[in-house]
């Protein structure tokens, strides 16, 4: 039952809302007096309740006994709406849970990334009652791991690095670190990864480099994604084999196909290919030069530096 003291510490304020200028000034918070006064609903109970749903919530036990709420969020680009609702995260995980909540925003580009990270405030000016801090990690701040030392270090970190830099000009020599360390991996390990950075380099012009580079080697990694790889170049071999026979089409469409991706491959790098570089490629006909070429492409600093060991 509602105590009487709780009762008059409130309900004075409804039958004198002027009071509150009058507090404010006494606590040193300048506040302009109100000009109107409107008496709201008390009960904030939602009628119509509306789904929220964080994309991934952890609960992390520690050392010290003091276990968090790790709440993850892909923000893909700025949106103003969201500070209140990562707020609202955060209250209720701390209302149903009774564990301190943090929040962390993963983003793919430096603009949306820069923009998550300051520090949101809910309130007026003078006293600002709540402060939106998240974590953020992004191409501004997460490492650029091109060394497959580094990658055999921590396999789940270059994952994630891979993911936020796919929009990175040097995206090419990263995915080529972790192809390299995944061939010695397990498919439990690999797997998981390669199905990972597919999917989070999305359309994104990295991504078809690194079909590419999945498919180099394809005896090293089977999935939906080698599968779909490998019915391309199949596809690829019986269009050419209708028309020339079989055998050779397939020969053909093979080279035809490990041309085009060092031509992708340059594509998604941004790097210029001059015209002999590119009629070299289109016109040669040896798959094992092609795909030494492409294994090159993923790294070279120019176009012509495929050919470098010829």
């Amino acid at each position: 039952m509602v105590s009487a003291p709780h009762e008059a510490m409130h309900r004075i304020f409804q039958d004198h809302p002027d009071l509150f200028s009058g507090v404010s000034k006494v606590l040193g918070v300048d506040f302009a007096p109100p000009t109107s006064v409107t008496l709201m609903p008390t009960d904030l109970t939602e009628a119509s309740p509306l789904e929220r749903r964080v994309d991934t919530l952890l609960r992390l036990d520690t050392e010290d006994d003091e276990p968090l709420l790790l709440a993850v969020e892909a923000q893909g680009k700025k949106d103003p709406d969201k500070p209140a609702s990562w707020a609202y995260y955060a209250s209720y995980l701390l209302t149903k849970y009774r564990l301190q909540p943090i929040l962390l925003v993963v983003c793919q580009d430096h603009a949306t990334a820069k923009w998550a990270e300051e520090p949101v405030t809910f309130g007026p000016p003078q006293w600002p009652l709540l402060t939106l801090r998240p974590l953020v990690a992004g191409p501004h701040n997460m490492p650029l791991i091109t060394d497959s030392a580094e990658v055999r270090k921590d396999l789940a970190l270059a994952t994630l690095a891979a993911i936020t830099h796919a929009k990175n000009p040097e995206i090419g020599p990263i995915l080529k670190a972790v192809t390299t360390v995944l061939r010695d991996e397990p498919d439990a390990v690999k797997n998981p990864v390669i199905e990972f950075i597919s999917r989070g380099l999305g359309k994104l012009p990295a991504a078809a480099l690194w079909r590419t580079l999945v498919a180099v080697d394809l005896s090293f990694y089977k999935s939906p994604l080698f599968e779909e790889v490998r019915e391309e170049a199949r596809a690829e071999g019986q269009a050419e084999g209708r028309a020339e026979g079989q055998a050779e089409g397939r020969a053909e469409g093979r080279a035809e196909g490990w041309a085009e991706a060092i031509l992708d491959v340059f594509a998604a790098r941004g790097i210029d290919v001059p015209e002999p570089v590119r009629e070299r490629v289109i016109n040669c006909v040896d798959p094992e030069s092609l795909r030494h070429w492409l294994r090159r492409a993923a790294v070279a600093l120019s176009a012509d530096a495929i050919f470098a060991d010829d």
